[in-house]
């Protein structure tokens, strides 16, 4: 056994002296899209008014350990996000009250320069190790917000007046001194981030326009998925787009191959790919600005549904053209499900599916349907893929639509491969269709229309692809 002992680079003179010098200037240009940071001061305003008088405090968050001494991806906080446009991990932004509106500040941990041992011994800060990170000056002028040092914060938390409404986003320091998580600052930032400004739906229809590109590869990457690759090779192929063109998948993508596909969160995406298979490919980018497309298309490999998969298609695709339909301001948010929700029990009444008459199946006592499509048709959409979940319910699905307000469209049947109320030719069947829209002023707009729709064109779309 060796009678060496391992050198702490921290102990040794030598190191410690050599390294101070020699250092020349860094690039430090915060990663701050056109247009983020004055939508975020918009943003700041908009909570400013709704809660006067209070000190609110929203951090960043940590990334998550992943195993032992290596972390997950640092995301940030949405919240956080939608208020500064700052991507720091550790940040931490207080607004406080200055006559009928806030000052903002945001705390920061300032990059360990040369001099200092986490320069050199800190593989989660040091810049040995991470690469050089904007400073305080770089954030402050990026943003447009006064930046101070993470250490400051105690201080201005000190006490509780004026009271402190505070979302730590799981950080234990912004935790113990600000509290705990205030459930009602919560839902007020659900509840704002509802409408869209121009510059989020811009980020949006970018997400979206990403996520196209990204399905159109993952279609050519057919044969090799059939070839051997299956699920997990395609699911590599709308990744590799994802963080080329944004920060990755806004979600746990799912392409659900054959009988995974009735499988609503079908994230293992281990099985193979059959030519007469059909694939649910429910997937979206993330944007840099971290905004997310949410996306689903129905698919045959080989590019024509069989008469089984084309009967579902051809349902789904009906309850989601009526769902459309009621898509526009002054609807209220439940008009679209219940659209879809009665042309899909209207048509597995008509297969002979439903124990009782669909009016009988509609009723809140009945849901016989729902045996067949227990999830949702649609949520909200934004920084989250389920955006504003928050909200109140008056707020969110008792309420209406809005001018400004993203959500999803997405009808589906579910027929799992061991569910004997089906014929067995549906058996291991699942369609589902989604599209991503903002509420304009006189109806809505389809920011996935790219995407084809039909089963005819989608059928040319593989066709052309393979």
């Amino acid at each position: 056994m060796s009678d060496r002992v391992p050198v702490k680079l921290a102990e040794a003179d030598g190191f410690r002296d050599f390294i101070t010098h020699g250092w020349g200037d860094a690039d430090r240009t915060p990663h701050v899209l056109d247009g983020q940071a004055a939508a975020a001061a918009e943003h700041r305003a908009k909570l400013s008014h709704a809660l006067p008088g209070k000190r609110i405090v929203v951090g960043a968050g940590n990334a998550p350990v992943r195993a032992n001494d290596t972390d997950y991806d640092f995301r940030p906080d949405s919240d956080f996000v939608w208020l500064t446009g700052c991507s720091a991990q550790g940040a931490v932004l207080v607004l406080l009250p200055s006559g009928d509106r806030h000052d903002a500040v945001l705390y920061l941990r300032a990059p360990a320069g040369p001099s200092e041992s986490d320069f050199f011994g800190s593989a989660r800060d040091g810049e040995l190790w991470i690469g050089a990170v904007p400073g305080l000056a770089e954030w402050s002028t990026a943003l447009g917000i006064e930046c101070r040092p993470l250490e400051g914060l105690a201080s201005v938390l000190r006490d509780q007046n004026p009271p402190v409404l505070a979302a730590p986003s799981g950080d234990p320091l912004v935790a113990a001194l600000a509290g705990p998580e205030s459930a009602d600052l919560r839902q007020e930032l659900a509840e704002l981030r509802r409408i869209k400004d121009d510059w989020e739906i811009g980020q949006l229809q970018f997400a979206v326009d990403a996520t196209t590109r990204a399905f159109t590869d993952v279609v050519r990457a057919l044969p090799e998925a059939v070839a051997g690759g299956g699920e997990r090779w395609l699911q590599g192929t709308f990744d590799r787009r994802a963080r080329t063109e944004g920060n990755g998948v806004g979600y746990a993508s799912i392409i659900a191959a054959g009988v995974h596909a009735p499988v609503l969160h079908w994230v293992r995406n281990d099985g193979g790919v059959a030519e007469s298979d059909a694939i649910l490919l429910d997937a979206g980018v993330e944007a840099n600005s971290f905004y997310t497309a949410d996306v689903t298309r129905t698919f045959p490999v080989s590019g024509t549904f069989s008469p089984a998969q084309r009967q579902v298609y051809d349902l789904v695709h009906a309850a989601h053209l009526a769902a459309i339909e009621e898509v526009r301001p002054g609807a209220d948010w439940l008009a679209f499900t219940d659209a879809a929700m009665r042309v899909l029990a209207e048509g597995l009444h008509d297969w002979g599916l439903l124990p009782v008459s669909v009016d009988e199946a509609l009723e809140r006592k009945g849901q016989q349907h729902r045996r067949y499509i227990v999830c949702g048709v649609g949520h909200y959409l934004g920084l989250d893929v389920h955006d504003c979940a928050k909200s109140s319910a008056p707020a969110y699905k008792e309420g209406t639509l809005e001018a400004g307000m993203a959500l999803t469209v997405e009808p589906g049947l579910y027929f799992h491969p061991n569910d004997l109320t089906v014929p067995e030719e549906l058996r291991g069947i699942g369609v589902r269709i989604e599209d991503d829209f903002v509420v304009t002023a006189d109806g809505a707009r389809n920011l996935s229309e790219a995407l084809p729709a039909t089963a005819a064109d989608v059928e040319k779309w593989v066709h052309s692809l393979r």
